[in-house]
């Protein structure tokens, strides 16, 4: 979906005197958002990937934080959340455990507050909401597709680096017409909502949601026969032997990591041993920024090509 249907799908849990003023945003002022954030005691802002501009009392956007920021409230922070829940907050104490929610078009919702003591702590007292636009950007993923098709690659870079949107766009064109999987456990990579992927990720896609990744790729392996697994943050020893197992039976991975650079992959335990396995091809770095396409470098690995 396009930021703004995500933008109105946002403002559709926020309580009514706020939504009156994000509705009377001009449309400009959306271009290139990727998250709407609402802290208690520090107001509403909007981050972009090149600046964070605050909602005013006014209505305003102000690149300045200042007194006359428009406030959030406890209770206004509380009645999202209620919102997000349906009204009924105890049936989602999955969502409040984990500490996000899913909502339609991909639109991922970040929490933060208190957890509630017992064997099966969730959040119940709430100072902070990140909503957080999907970006399926259609074509960021070209050549790295043409280079590395039917090859096994680490996609690498730092926090907002477009990561998970390369590799969404990858699944995408891999996914129309081999047989794929997704192991997406935080389901940041299809967004499944009620049975139903919110992205794009490809005809011949199927998707292994709220699991762990080292479970979710030895079932995929053992029961939907896949040419290639797409994974997400690669970030446990667990994950890398199912990896591992996965490779030995023939099928292709897709993954992304953590890493600024070479060096860095090989620091983390988990994915210096993938290197050092051979079944690699390549680790591609991205440049980060505005546009996730940009390839800053490509590491060749193993038996590459």
């Amino acid at each position: 979906m396009n930021g703004s249907t995500s933008y109105e799908v946002i403002i559709s849990y926020m309580p009514e005197k706020l939504r009156e003023m994000l509705v009377a945003l001009p449309r400009e002022k959306l271009s290139g958002l990727m998250e709407v954030r609402l802290r208690v005691g520090s107001g509403v802002y909007f981050v972009y990937s090149d600046k964070t501009a605050y909602l005013m009392k006014n209505g305003q956007l102000s690149e300045a934080y200042s007194e006359n920021v428009c406030p959030v409230s406890v209770s206004a922070v509380r009645s999202i959340v209620e919102r997000l829940c349906h009204f009924s907050i105890h049936s989602c104490h999955k969502q409040l455990a984990e500490g996000y929610f899913v909502l339609e078009g991909g639109v991922r919702v970040g929490l933060s507050g208190a957890y509630s003591s017992g064997t099966e702590p969730a959040l119940c007292d709430f100072t902070s909401l990140n909503f957080r636009i999907s970006r399926a950007v259609e074509g960021c993923a070209d050549d790295i597709f043409s280079r590395f098709f039917d090859k096994s690659i680490i996609i690498c870079g730092g926090v907002n680096s477009g990561k998970t949107t390369v590799l969404r766009e990858l699944c995408r064109l891999t996914g129309n017409f081999r047989k794929v999987t997704i192991v997406d456990e935080r389901n940041e990579i299809s967004c499944l909502m009620n049975g139903a992927p919110q992205n794009n990720v490809g005809l011949m896609t199927d998707i292994l949601s709220n699991i762990s990744r080292s479970e979710g790729i030895i079932n995929a392996v053992r029961t939907l026969s896949p040419d290639v697994i797409f994974c997400d943050e690669i970030a446990s020893m667990a994950d890398a032997e199912a990896i591992m197992c996965g490779l030995a039976c023939g099928v292709k991975f897709v993954l992304t990591a953590h890493g600024k650079s070479f060096s860095d992959l090989l620091k983390r335990h988990e994915t210096a041993v993938l290197i050092d396995s051979g079944y690699f091809d390549g680790a591609v770095f991205l440049e980060g920024g505005h546009s996730p396409s940009v390839v800053r470098e490509v590491r060749r690995l193993g038996n590459a090509y």
